[in-house]
């Protein structure tokens, strides 16, 4: 019975739950109980929590229609996200550009320039604010504020 419960606790440290769930918009539920039940709302205590809830709030937010629910409760899961974030990975934003800051929360995330265009809606648009040829819309702001769970003062 030990075994088994140790091999069952390190499947799931291995293995964030949420990625098969959601890998579809259609598959993203459009009530606060649906979303609830994927992922229930509660501090984030771990890596594994910090994971999926990622996943989750990367999923949303790449809807510019979202119902009242998911919009409410994006809005909750962001801040318990960015309470853990601010515990575990302290930064110090007010030493940095916010091109650093972006830059710094990029390499955080694993993601790269095309991916951030790719946030942003256009694929070449990441590089070319990366290399400081563009400068970012107060509805881009509002995309990484949201996606990085960090306040908007961090990118202006």
């Amino acid at each position: 019975m030990l075994a088994s419960c140790r091999e069952l606790k390190e499947e799931i440290v291995e293995r964030p739950i949420m990625k098969s769930r959601l890998s579809s918009p259609s598959k993203i539920p459009k009530t606060w109980a649906g979303l609830a039940k994927r992922l229930p709302l509660r501090p984030i205590r771990d890596d594994v929590g910090y994971r999926n809830a990622q996943e989750v709030i990367d999923a949303l937010v790449v809807f510019d229609e979202r119902t009242r629910d998911q919009e409410d409760y994006l809005d909750s899961l962001t801040t318990l996200f960015d309470s853990y974030e601010q515990q575990r990975y302290p930064m110090a934003v007010s030493k940095m550009s916010p091109l650093e800051a972006l830059k710094f929360l990029l390499e955080e995330h694993g993601m790269s320039g095309s991916d951030l265009g790719h946030l942003l809606g256009q694929r070449t648009l990441g590089p070319a604010i990366l290399r400081g040829e563009r400068q970012l819309s107060k509805n881009q702001i509002r995309k990484l504020s949201s996606h990085f769970a960090v306040s908007a003062e961090v990118f202006l």
